[in-house]
């Protein structure tokens, strides 16, 4: 199993933009995103099969946030736009080598079961 190392993260004002970074051996791996917020529960936000040729996101961020891969980096980025305080949480990447129908999905965490990060805060606010 390969770790995973999230990078990126701070502070922002509502608009700006922000990039994560998340780093580990990963190859064969789809890789996902996943955020929580103080008294909510864990979402999923968006995620990229393997070798990156699909890619989905959830409805709350579509068109703001984009997610992509350097395989020979070994790096996968969320590349935040058009910030705002919803979106303020703990960001966790995660991966899993196990097939998926339909490149990969964010809708059950519980299917990533590989590799998680530690996790990594984003606030927006002015």
């Amino acid at each position: 199993q390969t770790q995973l190392v999230e990078s990126g993260g701070g502070l922002v004002q509502p608009g700006g933009s922000l990039r994560l970074s998340c780093a580990g051996s990963l190859d064969y791996y789809r890789v996902g995103w996943f955020r929580q917020a103080p008294g909510k529960e864990r979402e999923g936000v968006s995620c990229i099969s393997y070798p990156g040729t699909k890619t989905k996101y959830a409805a709350s961020v579509k068109g703001r946030f984009t997610i992509s891969r350097d395989n020979v980096r070994k790096k996968v980025y969320l590349e935040k736009n058009s910030l705002k305080p919803e979106d303020t949480a703990v960001y966790y990447c995660a991966a899993d080598r196990k097939a998926h129908s339909d490149g990969c999905s964010v809708a059950d965490s519980n299917d990533w079961t590989d590799a998680w990060g530690q996790g990594i805060q984003v606030t927006v606010s002015s």
